[in-house]
């Protein structure tokens, strides 16, 4: 009796899973029963897979069909075995004579014997690849993300008849190589001028600085201030002034979001800029659910995170920041299931000086004492000791918002090129793009920090005098690094130093 074997892939734990879909055919009354610890979604194959074998006219078996998913112990939840249990059992009854050696076969199947995109299916792609599969036969609705993973084989079917002529030699696979053959579809917008711009803000020169240095270093930004005077403006700008994702960026970056969200195939070309609202839930800002997927921590990886009105912000929620802004990642633990996504993103908040708004502006403030104080201590020391840069945001004068002539400081196209240049020293400094100053170690710091000796005094005597933690002390010293790289100075100098420490979070620690 002969048992023929398929190979599909789960995604469970650091790296997925190979699958080996087995099928055997024996006598008795027809069926097609599936076991390896499959869910329901998994079970529904059999139904999907009689419908659409009738409707490709491919005689299915008139067998008992049994399909075993081995490692049996480990939970199947994918849709994406339809099609690969339909290679199985037309192995099994001799009607694949020519399967491509060391393949997977992923997708799912409709009743009409269209084949479907799955979801997830970069990650299936390298999960594959890390155990030594190189090429896969998928959805021709996966093809757009599918190219972005390196070095593999790609043979994209639309159709169970597709699929049927393959493996029987009736017709010769068009094999994509992603190493040589790739047409990577940038939905970057050629009209930058119509983007906001630094140009279009009135004034506000700190804050403009401000949003610079963390563009070309990765640092965190908290702007405060009163209402109505250009906070959130200043934060949509930022991931205007980043540079364009590379093709390793947009491989990360898409496979979140294909996990997330419900279109398969749609290619995330620019940096996420994620703006969630502060009523939302700790669970859709931070990743899980029933079926454990990323938040938008991790939406908003590579990219921009904006919690605006930060202190309104759940402190449960507020709190989770800080393993993402320390680690760069997001670990969900739950009962069935632990995963963890990446979070590498640029954090930036904005906030008010009180409930109302007013404290310390020229309006009268209609908060009580009480009121300011429980507000300001939303926001614990931790978090601000992760925050780079603070800016205090002061109205401006209404009458020069009208004016035409152009506003002081650079405009966004002469800072990309400075933040360009910052970058480029730090990647020559790190010897990848992905690093930014930001992410440096503590052994990092000492090592290619280069202080020179006034400004190391300079420092001590500031952290002692404003009694600096260490993590605040380190986080000086990188943000003065960025400043520097902006400079294009290869030594932190004082004038660096004095500047990275008046961006320290001072108000809401008064408070």
């Amino acid at each position: 009796m002969k048992t023929t074997r398929i190979h599909g892939v789960v995604e469970s734990g650091q790296h997925g899973l190979v699958v080996d879909i087995e099928c055997q055919l024996t006598k008795g009354l027809p069926n097609i029963i599936i076991v390896g610890y499959a869910n329901k979604a998994v079970d529904e194959a059999k139904e999907r897979i009689r419908n659409a074998f009738a409707s490709s006219n491919i005689t299915l078996p008139t067998k008992r069909i049994t399909i075993n998913l081995a490692p049996a112990d480990i939970p199947k939840e994918s849709t994406g075995f339809d099609l690969a249990i339909a290679t199985a059992i037309l192995q099994a009854s001799g009607k694949c004579t020519q399967l491509p050696a060391n393949c997977a076969i992923l997708g799912e199947l409709g009743l009409e014997g269209a084949v479907r995109p799955i979801r997830g299916i970069i990650g299936k792609l390298l999960a594959g690849k890390y155990h030594g599969l190189d090429t896969f036969i998928i959805p021709s609705g996966n093809m757009t993300q599918a190219q972005l993973v390196p070095d593999i084989h790609l043979i994209a079917v639309s159709s169970l008849t597709d699929l049927y002529n393959l493996v029987n030699g009736q017709s010769q696979p068009r094999i994509i190589d992603t190493s040589i053959e790739v047409t990577v579809q940038k939905s970057i917008s050629d009209h930058i001028e119509d983007e906001l711009g630094l140009e279009d803000v009135v004034g506000q020169l700190l804050g403009k600085r401000a949003i610079q240095i963390s563009a070309a270093g990765g640092h965190n930004v908290l702007l405060g201030g009163p209402p109505g005077t250009g906070k959130s403006m200043l934060a949509k700008i930022l991931p205007s002034l980043l540079p364009q994702m590379t093709r390793n960026e947009m491989l990360e970056v898409t496979h979140l979001h294909s996990l997330a969200d419900n279109d398969f195939n749609k290619l995330i070309a620019t940096r996420p800029f994620r703006s969630p609202h502060h009523s939302a839930s700790n669970v859709a800002i931070v990743g899980g659910g029933n079926s454990v997927r990323p938040g938008e921590m991790s939406l908003a990886h590579r990219g921009v995170l904006l919690f605006d009105e930060l202190p309104e912000f759940g402190r449960v929620t507020v709190e989770a920041l800080r393993q993402p802004l320390e680690t760069r990642t997001v670990t969900i633990a739950r009962a069935k299931e632990t995963a963890e996504y990446p979070a590498h993103f640029i954090f930036i908040a904005t906030a008010n000086p009180c409930p109302c708004g007013h404290y310390g502006t020229s309006k009268p403030c209609r908060c009580l004492p009480h009121q300011i104080v429980q507000y300001r201590r939303k926001l614990s020391g931790p978090i601000l000791d992760r925050i780079d840069v603070y800016i205090d945001v002061h109205e401006i004068d209404n009458s020069k918002l009208l004016q035409t002539t152009k506003t002081d400081g650079p405009t966004s196209a002469q800072a990309r090129k400075l933040i360009a240049k910052a970058r480029h020293k730090q990647n020559d400094r790190f010897g990848t793009p992905a690093k930014l100053n930001a992410d440096m170690s503590n052994r990092e710091v000492k090592a290619l920090a280069n202080l020179t000796p006034a400004a190391k005094t300079m420092l001590d005597s500031a952290a002692e005098k404003f009694e600096l933690s260490a993590r605040a002390y380190m986080r000086s010293v990188k943000l003065a690094r960025t400043i520097a790289d902006l400079e294009d100075s290869d030594t932190i100098d004082p004038k660096h130093i004095a500047e990275a420490l008046q961006y320290r979070p001072h108000q809401f620690h008064d408070a």
